[in-house]
């Protein structure tokens, strides 16, 4: 069974917290004593209904604000598909807590509220999702009950977004009509708008075809860890030696051809282990044990790929940088650490080209820093060579994390536009 990641997100009081519990409550994926709680807490405020989002707004601060602060992230399934859920807020302050956890998903759910319809947060958010290359986009038009389920309000709803989204790079986009208080097209169809003939959402969910999202063209294998039993008892174990990680790219199968960087040095694959036993082939994102039929010193940090499909080996790298730190800027000459795939390195801020408005797309190239959730395009300068492809082309390759020499804090998150 495969996992289906996605975000949501909206403005403020757009109902996501609801519809995360109405989908938790209507699958069946809580607990009698969690509903009992909620309803007890709801009876507390005065509501006149169960408040599902109190499921999800786990944070006291967000329960006593009626905000989300923070990612929260929920587990559910149904018998088709595993579900993970970022609940991400919509508060511009905490664009940084968006980009984190957009960053993996697989789908993003932006809600939209009827009667306020398209929003500048609704922009942003669905700028944020296509610059982080989400493949999957499902604009949530909720509160229907609200404007009587009105059909044309959802159509001019539908067709100002699309207006605003031609401007973006949205690959798949999907509209459905919902009200997450009353369960209209959450979970199965609603009586209420006979004119909708789509599906809904968490039929979407399940069956919205994933498997193609990722590169199985490009082979790419950071090594994560070398694995040498050292207390082994028999000498089959003794001579073992492989080289663990997530596979970021391409289909890897037992007798491969494969080149390691940065040696250049070429080998193929004997066999390829996991948890359960040896597999016959690799993809992403499985983690997995490679073994190879040569010695090559290889560590933490490399990369194995096929010989004629490498990533660039960059020590110049010009990225989309998003600033997550409150107590530091990003500036030119800053001194940084960069974490990319398992490799880690030293980098300069060479130049810092423009600061990019989330809300009006505007840049602003007179910008001299960037301060808490901001968004710029940044050129570094890296000691030592990164095997890198373009974010575009591979989420995992193509993404870095900075982070603070001094306190080891992660100030910022990068997606590779272009490297040398």
């Amino acid at each position: 069974m495969d996992i289906l990641r996605f975000a949501t997100a909206g403005s403020v009081d757009d109902g996501k917290s609801t519809l995360i519990g109405r989908l938790l409550f209507d699958s069946k994926a809580i607990f009698e004593d969690q509903l009992e709680a909620v309803e007890r807490t709801s009876r507390d405020r005065g509501t006149e209904y169960t408040d599902l989002s109190l499921l999800t707004d786990g944070l006291r601060a967000e329960r006593e604000q009626g905000i989300t602060i923070d990612v929260a992230y929920r587990y559910f399934a149904t018998p088709k598909r595993k579900f993970i859920i970022a609940d991400t807020p919509g508060h511009i302050q905490y664009t940084r807590n968006m980009v984190t956890g957009a960053s993996t998903a697989d789908l993003a759910i932006i809600l939209i509220d009827a009667r306020k319809g398209v929003l500048e947060q609704s922009r942003r958010h669905a700028f944020l999702t296509t610059l982080l290359r989400v493949p999957h986009l499902v604009l949530a038009v909720n509160k229907m009950d609200l404007v009587d389920y009105a059909e044309e309000r959802f159509e001019e709803i539908r067709e100002e977004f699309t207006s605003f989204a031609s401007k973006l790079n949205a690959a798949d986009l999907t509209f459905i009509p919902i009200s997450a208080l009353h369960g209209d097209n959450v979970v199965s169809r609603s009586e209420n708008m006979p004119w909708y003939q789509g599906s809904s959402l968490l039929h979407h969910l399940e069956n919205v075809h994933i498997a193609s999202d990722r590169n199985l063209v490009d082979v790419r294998f950071p090594v994560q860890y070398v694995i040498r039993p050292h207390n082994a008892t028999s000498q089959e174990l003794h001579d073992y030696r492989g080289y663990a990680g997530q596979v970021a790219g391409g289909v890897l199968k037992p007798g491969d051809e494969v080149t390691h960087l940065p040696s250049g040095l070429s080998t193929r694959i004997s066999a390829i282990d996991t948890f359960d036993g040896p597999v016959e082939e690799a993809f992403p994102p499985m983690s997995v044990t490679l073994r190879l039929e040569d010695d090559i010193d290889i560590s933490r940090g490399d990369l194995i790929c096929r010989p004629n499909n490498q990533p660039n080996a960059a020590q110049e790298i010009e990225a989309m940088v998003c600033w997550m730190a409150d107590t530091t800027k990003l500036q030119p000459r800053s001194k940084l650490i960069i974490k990319h795939t398992t490799r880690t390195a030293r980098a300069l801020v060479r130049d810092l080209q423009y600061r990019l408005d989330v809300n009006t797309l505007h840049r602003d190239e007179s910008a001299t820093a960037l301060g808490l959730n901001e968004i710029g395009r940044v050129s570094l300068r890296v000691t030592q060579p990164l095997f890198v492809d373009d974010y575009a082309r591979n989420r995992l390759t193509g993404g870095f994390i900075l982070i603070d020499e001094a306190t080891n804090g992660t100030v910022g998150a990068g997606m590779i536009v272009d490297a040398r």
